[in-house]
């Protein structure tokens, strides 16, 4: 059952998904995770064109990993567009404040990333000696040096910054991010969805590397579907009542 951890709204064609915990920086956990990921797989079902993804509050967001409560179960790459689950919809990032970490690997499956002023990006795993490896992919989503230093050094990068290395598409003032995004919203929304639908999948799938951490999340996605599915169940079942199963493939 949702907690409102994470919320969507759909007006006009269009999804808002925002990740509402504002009193700890929208901080990830094992339930914003996990509605995440059933955010995204309501958004693909639905009928909206694309979606807007945020944070709540004015402060971030998002701060990334919440190490008092880091997702393990689901780990964190489930709840990622293109790795745990396949969306292919347009999906723009609207920042604003801190986007530390694991949030920062979520803008980066994103399709388009929009900032206001007041955006920090920052990503300190090797100084806190932590790592999950899904970052690595922004070394094939930006220059190699400015992604090293990024990933390597834990250096804030500012809006401006962010923008002229290519990892944002636009900067607004302070909380305009909202509009901003919903300039592209508006464009995705009346465009040919089977064109956008076609591209995204064109790129995820053939010309944008995976890292390993990636590959080997989209190999545990395949496997976390069988072992969580009817069929699964329903053979373990046959074998002890000594019957043919009856498979449905779900």
């Amino acid at each position: 059952m949702s907690s409102n951890l994470v919320t969507y709204e759909s007006a006009d064609g269009i999804g808002t998904i925002t990740i509402n915990r504002p009193e700890k920086l929208n901080a990830l956990t094992n339930g914003i995770v996990a509605e995440l990921r059933d955010t995204f797989i309501r958004f693909n079902a639905s009928d909206d064109r694309c979606a807007i993804i945020t944070g709540a509050g004015n402060r971030a967001f998002s701060v990334g990993a919440d190490l008092t409560d880091p997702p393990v179960n689901p780990e964190l790459w489930e709840c990622m567009p293109g790795v745990g689950v396949d969306v292919d919809k347009p999906l723009i990032a609207a920042v604003s404040g801190y986007c530390v970490g694991g949030a920062y690997v979520l803008v980066q499956f994103c399709d388009i990333a929009v900032a206001d002023e007041t955006a920090d990006f920052f990503y300190p795993e090797a100084q806190v000696g932590f790592c999950g490896g899904l970052i690595a992919g922004c070394a094939s989503r930006l220059p190699y040096k400015i992604a090293m230093e990024f990933m390597l050094s834990g250096k804030h990068f500012s809006a401006q910054r962010a923008y002229e290395v290519g990892m944002v598409n636009k900067v607004t003032p302070k909380g305009q991010h909202i509009e901003g995004a919903m300039e592209y919203a508006e464009i995705f929304r009346d465009s040919a969805p089977l064109v956008m639908g076609a591209l995204k999948r064109f790129v995820r799938n053939e010309v944008i590397a995976r890292g390993p951490s990636e590959q080997a999340a989209l190999a545990r996605r395949d496997l976390l579907a069988i072992s969580r599915s009817e069929d699964q169940k329903e053979g373990g079942k046959a074998f002890k009542e000594k019957r043919k199963p009856v498979f449905k493939g779900r």
